[in-house]
């Protein structure tokens, strides 16, 4: 499993697909979240601004990649 460490209270998952090079821009977020199933702490999620804290976990089943979020 991945981790990613943020800085703040919170990322927004579009940011962090962004920052984590999953898409190369802001504005990919919204079709790769359409047409790719994500997983946040084993619910499917499609929104972009949903708010991952320190704890939750990602999953990307078609891509093979689990991240962890810590703090």
């Amino acid at each position: 499993m991945n981790t990613y460490t943020i800085y703040d209270e919170f990322i927004t998952l579009g940011k962090l697909l962004k920052e984590a090079a999953i898409i190369e821009t802001g504005g990919a977020a919204k079709h790769f979240l359409a047409t790719n199933d994500v997983l946040y702490n084993g619910e499917y999620e499609n929104r972009r601004g949903k708010k991952l804290f320190d704890g939750d976990v990602l999953e990307f089943p078609g891509f093979g990649l689990k991240i962890s979020i810590v703090a």
